[in-house]
């Protein structure tokens, strides 16, 4: 599969990184130093500051798109129309209105999309999954997550910081991961309740984000994304009727990656633990990648589709309560 990459920053390496057998075959950013330097690495790699001619040009069948969140939607329109399949990174859009058009013209080209909601695939998660389908912990019941970083110098002036570049604050940013996560293990909430701070950064987006979310079955998540964490933090519960999961770290400054069992016992008291621990580095960029190329494959629908982007963000846009 021919793939080129849109924004060659940060996470456009690590997707560079991570296409398993497919092909680099174009990289493109504004800065044509950082195209040209991506490039230099994957044999047969050209370098764009044009996306519009990097397509034309190199006729990939796959478009991943790494750029910041005011140019998410329009390239990734650009792409499903030209008949490409689309790997847009989270949240995919800035709005539920600049996202729609999307969802209209992945159909009509019959094409597929996928946004980068990698979290789902580290690998505590996975097997989070396993043991859920397999009715371990029982019925589910509510979520508890906090996820933080703690910022850096000069981070009011970072394009996160500025809402005309990417919608919105943490919220925005941290936030839809945790959303998508819960959504993944309860299902769509009807009832939305939270709040968006800013506490501590000169800037005009939220610092905090708090949400308390319900499902129609009254199923609870408690969700508080911050970047006035101080000590990068992530921490995931998932509570059933008959245990709960949790899990904490995601590698690097966040700490090993650790998923620990609870299951309750027939007389209750302290409860049976399993530790499953993975300190290998993250591996799922690559397992993300893999499963939608074979979706792609195989003609399936899309796991992390457009329409979980959508229901992150009508969330996100009912807890700012403001146009974006």
């Amino acid at each position: 599969m021919r793939v080129v990459i849109v924004g060659c920053g940060f996470i456009g390496q690590k997707r560079a990184r991570s296409l398993g057998g497919a092909h680099l075959v174009a990289c493109v950013d504004l800065d044509l130093k950082k195209a040209e330097a991506l490039a230099s690495q994957y044999p047969g790699a050209q370098a764009f500051q044009d996306y519009r001619q990097a397509l034309a040009l190199s006729a990939p069948e796959l478009v991943i798109v790494a750029t910041m969140h005011n140019t998410l939607a329009e390239i990734s329109l650009f792409a499903i129309q030209a008949g490409k399949h689309v790997l847009v990174e989270k949240p995919g859009a800035r709005t539920v209105k600049e996202l729609e058009p999307l969802l209209k013209a992945a159909k009509a080209a019959k094409v597929k999309v996928h946004v980068g909601f990698n979290h789902r695939y580290h690998r505590a998660f996975q097997k989070a999954r396993v043991l859920i389908d397999q009715d371990v912990i029982g019925t589910l019941m509510f979520v508890r997550a906090r996820y933080g970083h703690g910022g850096r110098l000069g981070y009011e002036q970072e394009w996160r910081a500025q809402p005309e570049l990417s919608g919105g604050g943490e919220l925005i940013d941290q936030g839809v991961h945790l959303l998508d996560l819960a959504r993944w293990f309860l299902g769509d909430f009807v009832e939305v309740q939270g709040c968006t701070p800013t506490y501590y950064w000169d800037m005009p987006v939220d610092d905090n984000c708090f949400m308390l979310l319900k499902t129609a079955q009254q199923h609870v998540a408690f969700l508080h994304a911050s970047c006035t964490e101080w000590k990068n933090t992530f921490s995931f519960e998932i509570y059933g009727t008959l245990g709960k999961l949790e899990i904490s770290g995601l590698g690097g400054s966040y700490g090993v990656e650790r998923l620990i069992h609870y299951q309750m016992l027939p007389e209750m008291g302290p409860p049976e633990t399993t530790i499953f621990e993975y300190p290998m580095a993250d591996n799922s960029w690559e397992v993300e990648f893999a499963e939608f190329v074979a979706e792609i494959a195989n003609d399936q629908l899309v796991a992390a589709s457009l329409d979980d982007a959508k229901a992150a963000l009508q969330i996100v846009e009912q807890l700012y309560r403001r146009p974006l």
